[in-house]
């Protein structure tokens, strides 16, 4: 039977389920690993894809779900210029790049189209990536959460088997501030907080000198407060934001680059959290 693409009139359409939060796993995977940031800007979507290759590259199959409906990144990140295909009209196959299953509402719409929804339609477009898209065989998918504490991150905390959450923040205070909104908002919800990030946490020079330029520890000592554990830093670097910019991770590119082996570290560490 042929394939046929899905466009946005075939697949969001309005829920009229009954309100019910049985939280249910997303078919075809066994861990759900929720990537927030609560605040925007601090490099959440080049953590989720970077560390979704990390997993990949230490044995598991793995998946991005890219969740932030108004700001989708991951078919920039991942260089995906194809829409979904459908093999029944109604469900959708995730494109495969670099060995990892994706999901965007970005492969829906053209890339400078704004999605102008009310909350309603990005619960639609959330339960239909989570419902509707025929994940095969995962280990791990990865979702790249929106920044904020909105409907998003309320249907997934209420109605999908989230395993876990990792917060990624600078170590700024006006970043910080919103961590601790982050915090209190799974916490009360009783999503696992698996770890915080200190990303963007440093800048090195080539002959070795580093500059705190968004402050330094701040997410440390956050971690150390709430009781969270502390992930580690990842430092301001120029091969990882070209290989965002380019389309292709840089744990993916370059597994031996000594930032993809502080992401490699970090999946390792969520490993042993895990299984």
């Amino acid at each position: 039977m042929d394939k046929k693409t899905v466009g946005l009139s075939d697949t969001f359409k309005k829920d009229t389920s009954p309100k019910t939060f049985i939280k249910n796993p997303i078919n075809g995977t066994k861990f759900t690993i929720a990537i927030s940031s609560a605040k925007g800007g601090v490099g959440k979507s080049t953590f989720a894809t970077n560390f979704a290759f990390a997993l990949k590259s230490i044995g598991f199959k793995v998946g991005i779900l890219d969740a932030d409906i108004y700001g989708p990144s991951l078919p920039k990140m991942m260089s995906i210029n194809e829409k979904p295909k459908s093999e029944d009209g109604k469900s959708m196959v995730p494109v495969d790049q670099y060995g990892v299953q994706c999901m965007s509402i970005g492969f829906l719409v053209d890339e400078e189209t704004p999605m102008i929804w009310r909350g309603p339609m990005v619960t639609s477009a959330i339960k239909t990536f989570t419902q509707k898209v025929l994940w095969k065989d995962l280990d791990f998918i990865i979702v790249d959460m929106p920044p904020g504490t909105g409907d998003t991150q309320l249907t997934f905390a209420q109605e999908i088997k989230l395993d876990g959450v990792v917060i990624v923040s600078t170590p700024q205070e006006i970043a910080l501030l919103d961590v601790k909104r982050g915090i209190k908002m799974f916490d009360k919800l009783k999503v696992p907080i698996l770890g915080l990030v200190d990303n963007m946490s440093f800048f090195e020079t080539d002959e070795g000198k580093s500059y705190n330029i968004f402050g330094k520890d701040g997410v440390e000592k956050l971690a150390s407060e709430y009781k969270k554990t502390f992930l580690g830093k990842i430092p301001i670097n120029i091969d990882l934001r070209v290989a965002a910019d380019e389309g292709k991770p840089l744990v993916e590119k370059n597994p031996e680059h000594k930032v993809s082996r502080i992401f490699i570290d970090m999946a390792k560490n969520i490993r042993k959290i895990l299984i």
